[in-house]
């Protein structure tokens, strides 16, 4: 029986209250990055390269100048949103004393999923040469692809510290590529199936013994399901200590909700990974 990729991605159709859920999150947003204007406005919009989109808002903790360094990317299948959309993701970590970096990047059609890739990485750079901390990198949907990406890459190469993210987390993250070549959003991808492995990360080395949390909404598409359980599966058997989760009843925008959360599960679990950040430069 053959996938109907274009069903099977389209997360709006498929979710009856999608809209409702969109915009309990979009309030939360607004009104977290509000607080944050009032307290420290200087955080806000700090450009990390040279278009309007490579900016990071930073939302920082009460713990001060030691506080661990958390970076969230999000969705929108690297063709739609910012970080403005998803504030209220750093509110869990902040009320747990984790500063949280929210990055944004230019979209697709204008740029490639691999430039994405590049920009990302650009933006730990600028975070690490900033503020000298290791990273924890989380993301949602496009953001779980990219938190995955930045976990794989090697940052030697690049002037880092081998273990710059020495913990990460995908959210609902898509790692296999070639689907989307199917579905009508490769009008803006424009993936041919050499570049889609190439930007996939479950085939990319992943560094061994550092732990690689993947979590996928229990009512989410067979393809979402598949994509964590295969990269769960993958990674762990390359040696990442990979950790899979399905949390019930939740899809593939409510399970980003207890991000908000200082007491939920979710948070718990991220506070425990910004540990791996502690150590010295």
């Amino acid at each position: 029986m053959s996938i109907d990729y274009a069903a099977e991605y389209n997360n709006r159709a498929r979710i009856p209250n999608a809209e409702a859920i969109l915009g309990r999150i979009a309030r939360a947003a607004v009104d977290y990055r509000a607080q944050a204007v009032a307290r420290r406005p200087d955080d806000l919009n700090l450009r990390y390269g040279a278009t309007p989109r490579q900016i990071i808002d930073l939302f920082r903790a009460e713990a001060g100048a030691d506080a661990p360094l958390a970076v969230f990317i999000h969705g929108g299948f690297w063709r739609s949103l910012d970080p403005t959309h998803f504030s209220a993701a750093a509110k869990g970590l902040n009320g747990r004393g984790i500063d949280v970096a929210l990055a944004g990047y230019d979209l697709c059609p204008q740029v490639t999923i691999g430039q994405i890739v590049e920009e990302m990485r650009a933006a730990c750079l600028y975070l690490w040469k900033r503020f000298g901390k290791r990273l924890l990198v989380f993301g949602h949907s496009a953001g779980g692809h990219l938190a995955a990406a930045l976990f794989a890459t090697d940052w030697q190469k690049l002037g880092a510290p081998a273990d710059l993210v020495p913990a990460a987390t995908g959210i609902s993250g898509v790692y296999e590529l070639a689907p989307l070549i199917h579905t009508p959003m490769n009008e803006d991808f424009r993936l041919d199936e050499a570049e889609a492995h190439r930007q996939s990360p479950l085939y990319w080395v992943p560094p061994a013994g550092r732990p690689f949390d993947v979590i996928v909404g229990a009512t989410e598409s067979s393809e979402f399901l598949r994509q964590s359980r295969t990269l769960a599966d993958a990674w762990a058997k390359a040696g990442v200590i990979t950790r899979y989760e399905a949390p019930a009843g939740e899809n593939h925008f409510s399970v980003i909700e207890p991000l908000a959360d200082p007491a939920s599960p979710m948070v718990e679990r991220l506070v425990a990974l910004a540990g791996k950040t502690r150590g010295s430069p």
